[in-house]
């Protein structure tokens, strides 16, 4: 840049310290002399003076602050409104992560129950570099169409076996990773649409109770809502829970996709008095789950966890779990099939997973994603001749109906989403979830803001949601060929290959010695 047009940041700084010392003397003078009303200027003047002299020679923790006093402000001014800036101004439609703007679109539109068809052709790369579901030449009549039906718990013939008419359901999320009014609208839109809700890890439902939807509880590491004074699990409030008529299910969770290796987190900041006494932790302090659960310290007592928890309850008992290694999950199947102890389902959750706070580290390098995880899951149970006895649930952004179909090719049994239905919910993905800043007041405890949510308002927009996702669901499967989505296999996809690329660009020449380049380092 030519040195006529750079700003000099220390001389701009210096010449904004003097004005900013000048201007109460200007503004007095103006009061006294000119009119009484310059006055207010001059407090106002005075209180910048005052910020700018404690930014300069006061606080010691910014050094920007103390080289550039207010105008030093302004750069962290600039950067707090970076991801809003790039969010709704210079970034393309597809470029946000984890869920760009035109997947959020794709539910917003659906939740306020408003027509998703696009004009123009896809906006996706349609070059042989994704996933894509193959459509039939004969789709199927609805004389064949089948009603979804899946019956969890009849391998084991538990008393109470629970029946899922609706291959959608809403996985796990706490009241405290959520506040009261988000925890009930989607409850409130589950049961309406008639689809259950995992409660998450959070300890004893009360929120999640208020409204009328099947619920299935998450039995964490931490044993929230089942564990006495010290912390150790307590059999009787499991039971007692369980005996609630609104719980279908039981769920251990393992391990999650937002931090697989570490357990919950519930950051300080959103620990109000009566998540403090829900859980039995102290507020002021982050609620830190232990990695694992205590009992299981090897796969034996693992699974042997999984019978005891499964002998206390009439219910079905299942798991959750982040993949890790495909060797070790086939270790823990050799291990149910030889003390002949399983778990109802599995919930495969995928490494992009997340809804609340997690390391980043975490977030962004551990766990497998959820479909090359799911497949592996899904073969193991096959070449171990078990796969009849476990049904298998997928969860990792899982938001569409397009996922959806692909996780059904793989083998999944049925669907769990979670921020699925927090964008239902209108959330804007401004990743303050652990902060408890939330601005729609969707993962916040602060009253005020939560205010802004109005359950019944949103409730609708859950069931919406649901409805249409459905829909679409059901539309898919349909042009597949398919009655319903458990028929979809592995063959229904069109996964790329390195071969599939060799041939779609041997014929053109710009692309050839990429190509070439290619099968050399092969």
């Amino acid at each position: 840049m030519p040195k006529a047009l750079r700003t000099d940041l220390h001389k701009l700084a210096s010449t904004t310290n003097v004005v900013v010392a000048l201007l109460p003397i200007a503004f007095f003078a103006a009061g006294y002399f000119v009119s009484f009303y310059f006055h207010f200027l001059t407090v106002a003047s005075f209180f910048l003076l005052i910020v700018n002299f404690f930014y300069r020679h006061v606080q010691k923790e910014h050094s920007i602050l103390r080289n550039f006093g207010l105008l030093g402000q302004g750069r962290y001014l600039i950067e707090s409104l970076g991801p809003e800036f790039r969010q709704y101004w210079f970034m393309g439609d597809r470029e946000e992560r984890p869920f760009n703007r035109l997947e959020r679109a794709e539910v917003y539109r659906k939740a306020k129950n408003v027509d998703s068809v696009v004009s123009f052709g896809s906006l996706m790369e349609y070059d042989a570099n994704e996933i894509k579901l193959r459509h039939s030449m004969f789709p199927t009549p609805v004389s064949r169409r089948k009603p979804y039906r899946l019956t969890v718990g009849e391998e084991r013939g538990v008393k109470k076996p629970y029946v899922l008419t609706k291959p959608f359901m809403v996985s796990g999320m706490s009241y405290g990773a959520l506040g009261s009014h988000a925890i009930r609208a989607i409850a409130r839109g589950a049961a309406a649409a008639g689809i259950p809700m995992n409660c998450g890890e959070g300890g004893y439902p009360k929120y999640h109770f208020m409204e009328d939807a099947d619920i299935i509880f998450q039995l964490g590491t931490a044993k929230f809502g089942v564990r006495n004074k010290d912390g150790d699990f307590e059999p009787e409030k499991l039971q007692e829970i369980a005996a609630n008529p609104q719980v279908k299910m039981v769920e251990i969770k393992f391990s999650q996709g937002a931090k697989p290796g570490k357990g919950g987190m519930l950051p300080k900041e959103k620990i109000s008095k009566e998540i403090a006494e829900m859980r039995g932790v102290k507020m002021g302090e982050d609620a830190i789950s232990p990695p694992y659960h205590k009992e299981c310290s090897d796969l034996p007592s693992t699974i042997a966890f999984i019978d005891r928890i499964q002998k206390l309850v009439d219910v079905p008992v299942g798991c959750k779990m982040c993949i890790g290694s495909l060797d070790e999950f086939k270790d823990f199947v050799q291990e149910c099939i030889r003390q002949d102890v399983f778990p109802d389902w599995i919930s495969v959750d995928g490494g992009e997973g997340g809804t609340g706070a997690a390391p980043k580290t975490f977030i962004d390098y551990v766990g497998m994603p959820l479909f090359p995880a799911l497949h592996g899951v899904v073969k193991i149970l096959v070449e171990l001749g078990v796969r009849d006895r476990v049904k298998v649930f997928a969860a990792g952004k899982l938001i569409n109906a397009a996922r959806q179909s692909i996780a059904f090719a793989l083998g999944a049994d049925a669907i769990y989403s979670a921020r699925g239905f927090m964008l239902a919910l209108g959330c804007i993905q401004s990743r303050e979830c652990g902060a408890n800043t939330c601005p729609v007041g969707i993962t916040t405890q602060n009253p005020k803001l939560q205010a802004g949510l109005v359950i019944e308002d949103k409730a609708k927009r859950v069931k919406h949601y649901i409805e249409n996702t459905l829909h679409d669901l059901d539309e898919v499967v349909v042009a597949i060929g398919k009655s319903c989505p458990t028929e979809l296999t592995v063959d229904d996809l069109f996964i790329p290959s390195v071969c599939n690329l060799y041939q779609m660009v041997e014929n053109e020449p710009g692309l050839r010695k990429p190509l070439q380049d290619l099968r050399s380092n092969q």
